[in-house]
């Protein structure tokens, strides 16, 4: 049980051990509510599918009848009838019959955390004196199975809430319509190297980067942040191509000792004669996507470059495309896309395809469609960051090349 982290999956392992130590055929864990008066949370096992589906629709169980009754005494409780029992409650409808009850109370700390119940042991027999000494014994290990879940996921939610403030709040880029998601890695405790940012030029261009340090820890994060700022920096300058902006970087980050490898993609757009021009350079990472005002999805497939961190001789390549107005340019991290028993091709076309179904809808919700529905396998942290050009921009001059 102690080698479980994740609070629900303790939870149920603690009564599937307590059914196997006495033979149950039924066990739950009741938790009580933070006043430590009713069950908030319900985890029953033992019902088979057929038991489950007659008691679709029933209410959990609040704590009252013999449940409440230990709750109210957190005593060790054996009862051979439950029905004949004075404080007995019943069973609502559908609920399968139940004879015999031996119910413990599961301290955390000093605090009774909640109650674990058994019922119908598999030989017929009532709960004994054995019985009730070897889970009194078992509720001691729980106390501290459920107490490391709860810090383990406090401190999960810390690492989170710190990966969340190292990335930006998107600035106003009107007329430009943005919107980025990032969801952190569903391996519990896993810091992020994902970062994006994106910024308006005084010119009326648009720059946005988005970023992948390798690595799942605090020093990932913090060379994300600190790259970040650095990028920031690098290409704020008006006309400043995307390749020159990662050049840049690179060179920065060999003088200064970035040993962590990292991928990046850089695009600015900017206002041109006819319409919008859409400069990027990219250091080993995914290809944009680019949303087309008819829905057509289409990859900017183009010489990606190098990693940062790799080699600072190699040339950075730039490109740039023409962009309609209401184009819309999705950025992504690789952990969006990436499964370990698919194909990375497999993992860009479905991406492509739900983000073809979503093309017309606000950003907001393009944005939570890829999100919600990746075909990465969840194992690594993901950022997606959506850009919407605005009405062509008249006879605006050109910012540049990339």
């Amino acid at each position: 049980m102690t080698g479980e982290l994740e609070l629900p999956a303790v939870l149920r392992r603690i009564v599937r051990t307590a059914m196997d130590l006495v033979g149950a055929r039924y066990g739950a864990l009741g938790v009580l509510d933070e006043e430590g008066t009713f069950l908030t949370e319900f985890v029953p096992l033992g019902l088979n599918s057929q038991e489950l589906a007659d008691l679709s629709g029933v209410e959990l169980p609040r704590g009252s009848g013999l449940l409440g009754h230990l709750i109210r005494h957190p005593e060790p409780l054996r009862v051979e009838h439950i029905a004949a029992h004075p404080e007995s409650a019943g069973f609502p409808a559908g609920h399968p019959p139940m004879r015999t009850l031996l119910g413990v109370a599961i301290s955390v700390r000093g605090r009774v955390y909640g109650n674990l119940y058994l019922s119908d042991r598999e030989d017929g027999k009532p709960f004994d004196e054995h019985d009730e000494g070897v889970i009194l014994a078992l509720a001691g290990t729980a106390g501290v199975a459920i107490e490391n879940a709860r810090l383990y996921r406090q401190a999960r939610n810390r690492a989170e809430q710190f990966q969340r403030l190292l990335l930006p709040r998107l600035p106003d880029l009107d007329p430009f319509q943005a919107c980025a998601v990032y969801r952190p890695a569903t391996p519990p405790g896993h810091l992020g190297g994902d970062w994006y940012d994106a910024v308006k030029l005084p010119d009326g261009s648009c720059v946005a980067v988005i970023g992948d340090v390798v690595g799942h820890d605090m020093r990932a994060a913090a060379a994300m942040s600190q790259t970040r700022g650095m990028l920031r920096a690098l290409s704020f300058e008006a006309g400043t191509p995307p390749s020159a902006s990662l050049e840049q970087l690179d060179r920065i980050m060999e003088v200064t000792g970035g040993e962590l490898l990292t991928t990046a993609c850089v695009v600015r757009i900017d206002p041109g004669q006819r319409g919008w021009t859409l400069h990027w350079s990219s250091a080993g990472h995914p290809p944009p996507l680019v949303l087309w005002p008819d829905g057509t999805a289409r990859y900017l497939d183009a010489e990606p470059g190098t990693p940062l961190g790799v080699d600072t001789t190699l040339p950075r390549p730039g490109h740039h495309v023409a962009l309609p107005a209401n184009s819309t340019v999705v950025l992504y991290t690789d952990g969006l896309v990436e499964r370990s028993d698919e194909s990375l091709d497999r993992g860009l076309d479905s991406l492509a395809d739900t983000a073809h179904r979503h093309a017309g809808a606000p950003l907001r919700e393009l944005c939570a469609a890829l999100a919600d529905h990746h075909p990465g396998d969840g194992h690594d942290d993901m950022a997606v960051l959506a850009l919407r050009t605005p009405a062509t921009p008249g006879n605006a001059p050109s910012a540049g090349r990339g």
